[in-house]
């Protein structure tokens, strides 16, 4: 073949091969151009992750009191080796925990509780985070004794007066002194009796007698 055909047929093919290139170019550029750019700073990095927060000083609350035969589930962030299940408050209302001894608990509400323990563990752990959960409520309980149909001891709920503690009894029998039925609670570790007179109540009097009931108190209908 001619030397100038050899070199006409080699820039044909160098021109269709240009065409063929520059189409899938452009092909390929509009889809870089959409993709978003990325916030990554490198092939490592990781979204962050929030650390729990320490818990803060206790603020008083109108919150729950703890008693005794309460049941708590004590957890603290990381140590299981510490963590609590089915802590029961003593009689005495303390209970015992793991490097801090004795705490006192009873009449303190759980975020108390959650708030002394957090303080305590810092002299061992670095920050400690620490969970209560009260699992079990036990000792908001009041009793109804004497000649009421169901006598027995009853949860109190939230809230529990004298004339709701006797509904749940069941009601005074036909043979109750409903008028000397009396209320015995302790108070500064002595007992104390409250006076309760059914009929005065009965007319729409002498209210104020249908006191809150405690934890513990004693309703006895003679």
């Amino acid at each position: 073949m001619r030397p100038d055909r050899i070199v006409l047929f080699a820039s044909i093919a160098l021109v269709t091969a240009s065409i063929a290139v520059v189409p899938a170019a452009l092909a390929q550029a509009p889809a870089s151009a959409s993709q978003p750019a990325s916030t990554a700073t490198g092939p490592s990095a990781t979204p962050a992750v929030a650390a729990p927060v320490s818990p803060g000083p206790a603020v008083a609350s109108d919150a729950y009191r703890l008693g005794p035969e309460d049941i708590l589930d004590i957890a603290v962030w990381k140590e299981p080796d510490l963590s609590r299940k089915d802590v029961l408050v003593r009689p005495d209302g303390g209970i015992s925990f793991p490097l801090i001894g004795e705490v006192q608990v009873a009449g303190r509400s759980v975020a108390d509780v959650r708030h002394e323990l957090a303080t305590r563990l810092r002299s061992f752990l670095p920050d400690p985070v620490v969970s209560v959960s009260l699992v079990k409520i036990l000792y908001q309980r009041v009793y109804v004794i004497g000649k009421v149909n169901k006598p027995g001891e009853f949860m109190m709920g939230r809230q529990l007066d004298v004339l709701q503690a006797l509904s749940m009894a069941g009601g005074l029998t036909a043979f109750a002194a409903a008028n000397d039925i009396r209320i015995v609670r302790r108070e500064g570790g002595e007992q104390v009796t409250l006076p309760f007179q059914y009929s005065r109540i009965e007319k729409g009097d002498g209210l104020e007698q249908n006191i809150l009931l405690r934890p513990a108190d004693v309703v006895v209908v003679p």
